[in-house]
């Protein structure tokens, strides 16, 4: 069974009340989709932080990703380009910290 290299984009953000979050949510699923062909939404993970003092807080958050037929062993330029200018979006859309963007190379089955 071949395997075909792909790119997987995951962007963890803290679930919130305030109705910013959810427009970037959807913002980031019409990019994703567009750019891409599509993406998944996992909502209400449930995480977990050490706060500054030591304590132990419980988090919230969603994740929002895609799988791009993209490889990064021949386009890491590009990738990490796009990853730039991703976490530059969600740093002035949200003015969050604790947003977190991952890119990892995937194999699918096909």
């Amino acid at each position: 069974m071949p395997l075909l290299e792909r790119l997987r984009i995951e962007v963890y953000l803290p679930e919130h009340q305030v109705p910013e979050y959810e427009k970037f949510l959807q913002l980031l699923a019409n990019e994703f989709m567009y750019a891409f062909g599509g993406c998944s939404i996992v909502r209400g993970i449930e995480g977990s932080y050490l706060s500054v003092f030591g304590n132990r807080m419980a988090d919230r958050i969603n994740v929002i990703y895609v799988d791009t037929p993209i490889a990064l062993s021949t386009d890491f330029a590009v990738v990490a380009a796009y990853s730039r200018t991703l976490k530059d979006v969600v740093m002035d859309a949200l003015t969050e910290e604790d947003v977190m963007i991952s890119v990892e190379q995937v194999y699918h089955a096909v």
